[in-house]
């Protein structure tokens, strides 16, 4: 490394360096460009370079030995132009000269990606200024209005693999502030009075449900329904194509705190309660918004009514395996006028409840959580507790797949219900599953009615890739890598514990785990900036920006990758 490299990098924002090496490994892993199959390594000075060539020039990325998910990583956050020696050293104009490699359709993805950046950086130098100010008013507790300060922590932590997570499109430090989780705010929701025959609507909604008259809103003929309103969606709603005779509501009701999924609030009066309302921003990916698709909501029902009938096929899940209840919503037809309403189960309010995205965050003494929770609950060994959240989630996720079923569970979806000699995990949205409908017809016949055709197939394809890329990367593997300290012995303990899971699951189905995630050479990788920004639907060939793969190493293998 040279002198003016050390000097550009000690005086560098730290925020912008740290999410540039997240951009660079990113793009390396899902191979933008030809960052990853065309580069050829080269040893320079400080280490491992690979080498693109562009055109009249080359490019070149200093990278280290990674494994989790590509071999190699981003060593520093910066791009070497080999003609001149000169150092990009900024996510603009390290995105400027990838972007100049695209090809002109797609170049409009890297000016998305550019702005997402921007929007990041400045959102991660909100957190830094504001950490100190919000941990010392921050109180972790029991049950689930404890567990939203956990939601908090989580909010200020990076994605396992998208690295501009922390931006939300079109929003401002003010409403940051005012909406966002890692804020913890507290503010009541907006409301809109839509005619009833315009609803469509499953379950009884809640008793603190307002009616129109409650609002201000005359309804002489009782045929008004409200439906709840995020602040931040308002000017958008006021924009849209509504239904005739629908009516904001002047006067806002009914006071909320935001979750780790900002769309998705916890009401203050009952935190067993929670309501997804379409949110008008976008979240990993300019593709990736926030709306709530009515369709969705007849997913997360029907999903939900599925894995409640795998577990009275397998009783031994009862009492360890939790599912919140998502069977009441409504929606007016549009994917701005829609809610559901999300009931957790009772009996938690004497647990600590964490999301497993709140793990590796930090505390607000400094240390990472699961360090806190391991003290606690582990004898401080944190080993020992993802040995026993493991230990569960693989037998759960395992025997899912051995009736044709994977969830999109990942760390914000799956939470641990801590008690002292006891360890619960908890389930919610079930709207984005894979089925193999070969396997689930021989064990729980249908029909099973999701409104999205995606959802069913009839081969194990699509079910691996979602459990490997959900259960064993977010849900396993980045605790292995995120915790290095533990790392060697993190990836035996997942090798280990998922090696009994199959091995209990037994059959063919054990066999097609085996083959496509235990002793595969490769495993599949989410590509979701591509996906998600960088490139069209019909550029990227992705029918679900969620579910659009690569490929990466095989970190369970014992003698592969940097296990």
């Amino acid at each position: 490394m040279t002198a003016t490299t050390s000097a550009a990098i000690t005086s560098a924002d730290t925020c912008e360096a740290e999410l540039l090496t997240r951009v660079l490994s990113a793009l390396l892993r899902e191979d933008v460009v030809g960052l990853r199959s065309l580069s050829t390594p080269v040893e320079r000075r400080g280490g491992r370079w690979l080498r693109l060539p562009a055109r009249d020039d080359a490019l070149l990325l200093p990278v280290t030995e990674d494994g989790y998910q590509c071999a190699y990583a981003a060593r520093l956050p910066l791009l070497v132009r080999e003609s001149d020696d000169a150092e990009l050293s900024s996510c603009h104009s390290v995105l400027a000269a990838l972007r100049a490699l695209a090809e002109p359709e797609d170049r409009g993805g890297f000016d998305a990606f550019a702005e997402e950046c921007r929007q990041t950086l400045a959102t991660m130098r909100l957190h830094a200024a504001t950490r100190a100010e919000v941990m010392q008013r921050l109180r972790t507790g029991t049950g689930l209005g404890g567990s939203l300060a956990y939601d908090t922590l989580a909010a200020r932590l990076d994605h396992p693999v998208y690295p501009t997570a922390r931006g939300r499109s079109g929003l401002d430090e003010e409403q940051l502030r005012a909406y966002a989780p890692e804020f913890q705010p507290r503010f009541a929701l907006r409301w809109i009075a839509v005619p009833r025959d315009a609803v469509t609507s499953s379950g009884g909604l809640p008793e603190f449900w307002p009616t129109p008259g409650s609002l201000g809103v005359p309804d002489p003929h009782g045929t008004l329904v409200m439906l709840p309103v995020h602040p931040l969606t308002v000017d958008a709603l006021r924009a849209a194509d509504l239904p005739d005779g629908a009516v904001l509501a002047e006067r806002a009701h009914l006071d909320v705190v935001p979750t780790l999924s900002m769309r998705t609030v916890a009401t203050v009066g009952d935190p067993s309660v929670h309501l997804k309302l379409p949110l008008a921003t976008a979240t990993l990916g300019l593709r990736n918004k926030r709306t709530v698709k009515p369709g969705t909501l007849v997913d997360g029902a029907v999903g939900q009514r599925l894995v409640e009938a795998v577990i009275d096929r397998e009783p031994r899940f009862r009492d360890v395996i939790l599912h919140a209840d998502e069977t009441t919503y409504a929606h007016a037809g549009h994917e701005l006028l829609a809610v559901l309403c999300r009931r957790y189960p009772a009996g938690l309010d004497d647990a600590v409840v964490v999301p497993m995205a709140a793990l590796l965050a930090q505390a607000p003494d400094g240390r990472p959580v699961i360090d806190e929770l391991a003290d606690r609950f582990y004898g401080g060994d944190p080993l020992a507790l993802l040995d026993a959240a493991l230990t569960l989630l693989f037998d759960w996720q395992t025997t899912l797949f051995g009736h044709g079923i994977a969830l999109e569970s990942h760390q914000q979806n799956v939470s641990l219900v801590l008690r002292r000699g006891s360890l619960q995990l908890l389930f919610k949205d079930n709207d984005g599953p894979r089925v193999n409908t070969t396997r689930l017809d021989g064990v729980l016949p249908g029909p099973w009615d999701f409104d999205d055709a995606r959802i069913l197939g009839t081969d194990d394809g699509p079910v691996a890739d979602l459990f490997t890329t959900i259960t064993v990367h977010l849900c396993a593997g980045a605790y292995a890598f995120g915790l290095p300290r533990h790392r060697r012995a993190l990836l035996g303990l997942v090798r280990d514990r998922l090696t009994e899971a199959v091995d209990r699951l037994g059959g063919d189905a054990a066999d097609v785990l085996r083959a496509r995630v235990l002793g595969a050479p490769e495993l599949p990788v989410k590509a979701m900036v591509t996906a998600g920004t960088l490139l069209s639907k019909e550029r990227s060939g992705a029918a679900d920006i969620n579910k659009h793969y690569t490929s990466g190493p095989n970190y369970l293998l014992p003698s592969g990758g940097s296990a």
